[in-house]
Protein backbone atom coordinates (compact mmCIF):
# COMPACT_ATOMS: atom_id res chain seq x y z
CA UNK A 1 0.00 0.00 0.00
CA UNK A 2 1.19 3.36 -1.22
CA UNK A 3 0.43 6.21 0.65
CA UNK A 4 -0.18 9.32 -1.87
CA UNK A 5 -2.61 11.53 -0.31
CA UNK A 6 -4.24 13.26 2.52
CA UNK A 7 -7.77 14.98 2.91
CA UNK A 8 -9.48 16.62 5.09
CA UNK A 9 -13.56 17.83 5.84
CA UNK A 10 -13.84 19.66 8.80
CA UNK A 11 -17.68 20.92 8.48
CA UNK A 12 -20.02 22.43 6.48
CA UNK A 13 -21.90 26.09 5.55
CA UNK A 14 -18.29 27.81 7.00
CA UNK A 15 -18.98 31.74 7.21
CA UNK A 16 -15.18 32.26 8.67
CA UNK A 17 -12.07 31.65 6.81
CA UNK A 18 -9.99 31.01 10.36
CA UNK A 19 -10.98 27.47 10.28
CA UNK A 20 -9.78 26.33 6.45
CA UNK A 21 -6.25 28.30 7.94
CA UNK A 22 -6.45 25.87 11.01
CA UNK A 23 -6.83 23.12 9.25
CA UNK A 24 -4.50 23.05 5.77
CA UNK A 25 -1.99 24.30 8.39
CA UNK A 26 -2.94 20.51 10.07
CA UNK A 27 -2.52 19.02 6.58
CA UNK A 28 0.75 20.90 5.54
CA UNK A 29 2.41 20.26 8.98
CA UNK A 30 1.32 16.42 8.72
CA UNK A 31 2.63 15.95 5.26
CA UNK A 32 5.83 17.28 5.75
CA UNK A 33 6.08 14.60 8.62
CA UNK A 34 4.84 11.65 6.45
CA UNK A 35 7.84 12.73 3.52
CA UNK A 36 10.63 12.94 6.47
CA UNK A 37 9.45 9.44 6.87
CA UNK A 38 9.68 8.43 3.29
CA UNK A 39 5.79 9.00 2.50
CA UNK A 40 5.43 10.83 -1.15
CA UNK A 41 2.92 12.81 -0.36
CA UNK A 42 1.86 14.45 -3.68
CA UNK A 43 -2.39 15.18 -3.50
CA UNK A 44 -4.23 16.91 -0.48
CA UNK A 45 -7.61 17.07 -0.72
CA UNK A 46 -9.05 20.11 1.01
CA UNK A 47 -12.58 18.96 1.41
CA UNK A 48 -15.47 22.02 0.90
CA UNK A 49 -18.44 23.35 3.24
CA UNK A 50 -17.63 27.08 2.04
CA UNK A 51 -20.88 29.38 3.17
CA UNK A 52 -23.82 30.36 1.42
CA UNK A 53 -25.61 33.34 1.96
CA UNK A 54 -29.16 31.69 2.24
CA UNK A 55 -30.70 35.27 3.54
CA UNK A 56 -29.31 37.73 1.19
CA UNK A 57 -28.57 40.22 3.57
CA UNK A 58 -26.12 43.34 2.78
CA UNK A 59 -24.39 42.54 6.22
CA UNK A 60 -24.12 38.62 5.02
CA UNK A 61 -20.38 37.91 5.93
CA UNK A 62 -19.90 34.54 3.39
CA UNK A 63 -16.36 34.45 2.20
CA UNK A 64 -15.79 34.27 -1.33
CA UNK A 65 -14.04 31.35 -3.67
CA UNK A 66 -11.32 33.86 -4.26
CA UNK A 67 -10.48 34.56 -0.53
CA UNK A 68 -11.09 30.75 0.33
CA UNK A 69 -8.18 30.07 -2.35
CA UNK A 70 -6.08 32.61 -1.31
CA UNK A 71 -5.82 30.79 2.31
CA UNK A 72 -5.17 27.47 0.69
CA UNK A 73 -2.39 28.51 -1.58
CA UNK A 74 -0.66 30.34 1.83
CA UNK A 75 -0.91 26.99 3.41
CA UNK A 76 0.05 25.03 0.67
CA UNK A 77 2.15 26.48 -1.79
CA UNK A 78 5.66 25.36 -0.82
CA UNK A 79 4.25 21.77 -0.86
CA UNK A 80 4.31 20.92 -4.95
CA UNK A 81 1.03 19.11 -4.44
CA UNK A 82 -1.53 18.58 -6.48
CA UNK A 83 -5.13 20.41 -4.89
CA UNK A 84 -8.64 19.14 -4.73
CA UNK A 85 -11.48 20.84 -3.48
CA UNK A 86 -14.84 19.99 -3.07
CA UNK A 87 -17.37 22.89 -2.60
CA UNK A 88 -20.40 21.47 -4.38
CA UNK A 89 -23.41 23.09 -1.77
CA UNK A 90 -21.86 26.39 -2.93
CA UNK A 91 -21.88 25.75 -6.81
CA UNK A 92 -25.68 24.18 -6.81
CA UNK A 93 -27.22 25.91 -3.94
CA UNK A 94 -28.01 28.89 -5.40
CA UNK A 95 -28.49 27.40 -8.78
CA UNK A 96 -32.06 26.28 -7.75
CA UNK A 97 -35.46 27.43 -6.38
CA UNK A 98 -38.54 25.54 -5.68
CA UNK A 99 -42.10 26.86 -6.77
CA UNK A 100 -44.65 26.53 -5.06
CA UNK A 101 -48.52 28.12 -5.25
CA UNK A 102 -50.72 29.38 -2.29
CA UNK A 103 -53.51 27.18 -2.35
CA UNK A 104 -55.59 28.81 0.45
CA UNK A 105 -54.81 31.79 3.32
CA UNK A 106 -55.98 30.98 6.67
CA UNK A 107 -56.22 33.70 8.99
CA UNK A 108 -56.17 32.55 12.45
CA UNK A 109 -56.42 34.44 15.60
CA UNK A 110 -53.02 35.73 15.98
CA UNK A 111 -51.74 33.47 13.33
CA UNK A 112 -51.59 34.21 9.21
CA UNK A 113 -51.00 30.83 7.45
CA UNK A 114 -49.96 30.44 3.66
CA UNK A 115 -50.68 27.17 2.68
CA UNK A 116 -48.96 25.98 -0.64
CA UNK A 117 -49.24 22.87 -2.54
CA UNK A 118 -45.42 22.05 -1.96
CA UNK A 119 -44.37 20.18 1.54
CA UNK A 120 -42.04 19.20 3.31
CA UNK A 121 -40.99 16.12 1.44
CA UNK A 122 -40.42 18.23 -1.76
CA UNK A 123 -37.71 20.43 0.56
CA UNK A 124 -37.22 19.00 3.83
CA UNK A 125 -33.90 21.03 5.18
CA UNK A 126 -36.64 23.94 6.92
CA UNK A 127 -38.33 21.13 9.13
CA UNK A 128 -35.01 19.08 9.75
CA UNK A 129 -33.01 21.05 10.73
CA UNK A 130 -35.25 25.08 10.66
CA UNK A 131 -32.65 26.37 7.15
CA UNK A 132 -33.13 29.80 6.05
CA UNK A 133 -34.69 29.86 2.94
CA UNK A 134 -35.69 33.40 1.64
CA UNK A 135 -39.17 33.37 0.27
CA UNK A 136 -40.13 35.56 -2.96
CA UNK A 137 -43.03 36.59 -4.95
CA UNK A 138 -42.87 35.63 -8.18
CA UNK A 139 -44.29 38.62 -9.48
CA UNK A 140 -42.63 41.43 -7.60
CA UNK A 141 -45.50 42.97 -5.68
CA UNK A 142 -46.54 46.99 -5.97
CA UNK A 143 -43.86 49.21 -4.34
CA UNK A 144 -46.94 50.64 -1.56
CA UNK A 145 -47.63 46.86 -1.17
CA UNK A 146 -48.85 45.37 2.40
CA UNK A 147 -45.63 43.23 4.31
CA UNK A 148 -47.24 40.83 6.81
CA UNK A 149 -45.85 38.43 9.18
CA UNK A 150 -46.52 35.22 7.59
CA UNK A 151 -46.56 31.68 8.59
CA UNK A 152 -45.48 29.40 5.53
CA UNK A 153 -46.44 25.93 5.70
CA UNK A 154 -47.06 22.78 3.53
CA UNK A 155 -50.42 20.27 3.32
CA UNK A 156 -49.59 17.71 4.85
CA UNK A 157 -50.91 16.58 8.54
CA UNK A 158 -47.71 17.72 10.17
CA UNK A 159 -46.98 19.44 12.59
CA UNK A 160 -43.68 19.95 11.21
CA UNK A 161 -44.80 20.66 7.65
CA UNK A 162 -43.83 23.95 7.73
CA UNK A 163 -41.25 26.21 5.58
CA UNK A 164 -41.13 29.52 8.17
CA UNK A 165 -42.60 30.61 11.31
CA UNK A 166 -43.20 34.83 11.58
CA UNK A 167 -41.16 36.12 8.50
CA UNK A 168 -42.64 39.10 6.97
CA UNK A 169 -43.41 38.35 3.65
CA UNK A 170 -45.29 40.82 0.82
CA UNK A 171 -49.25 40.24 1.02
CA UNK A 172 -50.13 36.96 -1.35
CA UNK A 173 -53.55 35.43 -2.09
CA UNK A 174 -54.73 31.93 -3.21
CA UNK A 175 -53.26 31.07 -6.88
CA UNK A 176 -50.03 33.64 -6.82
CA UNK A 177 -46.65 31.66 -6.86
CA UNK A 178 -43.43 32.17 -4.83
CA UNK A 179 -39.81 30.69 -4.46
CA UNK A 180 -38.12 29.12 -2.06
CA UNK A 181 -34.49 30.18 -2.90
CA UNK A 182 -30.98 28.15 -2.97
CA UNK A 183 -33.06 25.05 -3.12
CA UNK A 184 -30.13 23.63 -5.78
CA UNK A 185 -28.51 21.98 -3.00
CA UNK A 186 -30.15 18.96 -0.77
CA UNK A 187 -33.79 19.98 -2.50
CA UNK A 188 -34.41 17.74 -4.94
CA UNK A 189 -31.41 14.99 -4.01
CA UNK A 190 -33.30 14.74 -0.32
CA UNK A 191 -36.77 14.89 -1.73
CA UNK A 192 -39.25 12.38 -0.85
CA UNK A 193 -42.95 10.25 -1.99
CA UNK A 194 -44.14 10.98 1.92
CA UNK A 195 -47.37 11.07 2.21
CA UNK A 196 -47.85 9.21 -1.58
CA UNK A 197 -46.68 12.83 -3.07
CA UNK A 198 -45.21 12.23 -6.64
CA UNK A 199 -41.99 14.05 -6.98
CA UNK A 200 -42.37 17.17 -8.51
CA UNK A 201 -40.73 17.94 -11.94
CA UNK A 202 -37.51 19.48 -12.36
CA UNK A 203 -36.92 22.37 -14.75
CA UNK A 204 -33.63 23.26 -16.47
CA UNK A 205 -33.81 27.26 -17.49
CA UNK A 206 -31.11 28.62 -19.78
CA UNK A 207 -31.79 32.34 -20.33
CA UNK A 208 -34.82 32.23 -22.09
CA UNK A 209 -34.83 28.17 -23.09
CA UNK A 210 -36.45 26.10 -20.34
CA UNK A 211 -36.53 22.07 -20.88
CA UNK A 212 -37.88 19.16 -18.37
CA UNK A 213 -34.97 17.47 -17.32
CA UNK A 214 -37.10 14.95 -14.76
CA UNK A 215 -40.95 14.27 -15.97
CA UNK A 216 -43.41 15.09 -12.85
CA UNK A 217 -43.95 11.91 -11.13
CA UNK A 218 -47.69 10.91 -10.80
CA UNK A 219 -49.58 8.47 -8.58
CA UNK A 220 -49.90 5.97 -10.70
CA UNK A 221 -46.19 6.16 -11.58
CA UNK A 222 -46.21 5.74 -7.20
CA UNK A 223 -48.65 2.10 -7.11
CA UNK A 224 -47.17 1.18 -10.38
CA UNK A 225 -44.01 0.44 -7.98
CA UNK A 226 -45.85 -2.01 -6.14
CA UNK A 227 -45.66 -6.42 -6.24
CA UNK A 228 -47.94 -8.74 -4.70
CA UNK A 229 -45.48 -11.53 -3.57
CA UNK A 230 -46.67 -14.96 -4.77
CA UNK A 231 -48.57 -16.31 -1.55
CA UNK A 232 -50.72 -12.78 -0.79
CA UNK A 233 -51.07 -13.35 -5.33
CA UNK A 234 -52.44 -16.94 -5.05
CA UNK A 235 -54.60 -15.66 -2.07
CA UNK A 236 -56.04 -12.93 -4.29
CA UNK A 237 -57.06 -15.55 -7.09
CA UNK A 238 -58.77 -17.77 -4.44
CA UNK A 239 -62.31 -16.22 -4.35
CA UNK A 240 -62.16 -15.90 -8.32
CA UNK A 241 -61.46 -19.68 -8.46
CA UNK A 242 -64.12 -21.23 -5.96
CA UNK A 243 -66.61 -18.43 -8.35
CA UNK A 244 -65.63 -20.11 -11.17
CA UNK A 245 -66.03 -23.42 -9.86
CA UNK A 246 -69.62 -22.95 -8.23
CA UNK A 247 -70.66 -21.63 -11.63
CA UNK A 248 -69.86 -25.32 -13.19
CA UNK A 249 -66.29 -24.31 -14.42
CA UNK A 250 -62.91 -26.17 -14.31
CA UNK A 251 -61.10 -24.17 -11.29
Amino acid sequence: MRLRGLATHIGSQLTSLDPYAAAFATLARLTRELRAGDFAIDHLDLGGGLGVDYRHTPDSAVPTPEDYAAVALRETRDLGCALAVEPGRWLVAAAGVLMAGVVHVKEGVTRRFLIVDAAMNDLIRPTLYEAHHEILPVRSPAANAAVLCTDVVGPICESGDTFTRDRDLPEMAAGDLMVLCDAGAYGAVMASTYNSRPLVPEVLVNGDDFAVIRPRQTVADLIGQDRLPPWLAAADDAPAARAATANGAAP
